[in-house]
């Protein structure tokens, strides 16, 4: 039953993210250059032993540091959303590679166990199109 769980949620997850994400890729512009760059997005999965239980003020702090990093990475990286759960944080962020959030989570000090590139996402909509 637990191993139907451990495929069931992040599944979940994406699919949702897939509602709140309009597409899985953008096109961001860098200030510096006129060239533009394809955004990815991934799915990074975090695990926090008791993540579930971290009080509003604790989860803020993590929020502010996150946010603090990626204002000084600039705009090639973006997060969306995270979920929590029991022992872990799922996140939603664009970037325009991998390497970015491995940068970011290194940053932050927080773990980036897990990241898998989003190659399309469905939601309730797709059935009616």
């Amino acid at each position: 039953m637990k191993s139907i769980k451990n495929i069931i949620l992040p599944l979940a997850i994406v699919l949702f993210a897939g509602i709140t994400a309009t597409a899985q890729t953008t096109t961001a512009n860098n200030s510096s250059t006129s060239n533009s760059t394809k955004m990815k997005t991934y799915l990074i999965e975090r695990d926090i032993p008791g993540a579930g239980k971290l009080t509003p003020e604790q989860l803020k702090g993590i929020s502010r540091k996150s946010c603090s990093v990626l204002q000084n990475m600039g705009p090639q990286i973006q997060w969306l959303e995270s979920y929590v759960t029991g022992d872990k944080i799922f996140c939603v962020y664009k970037a325009e590679n991998e390497d970015l959030i491995r940068e970011h989570a290194k940053e932050g000090g927080f773990p980036a166990n897990v990241i898998t590139e989003i190659s399309t996402t469905i939601s309730p909509a797709t059935a009616k199109q």
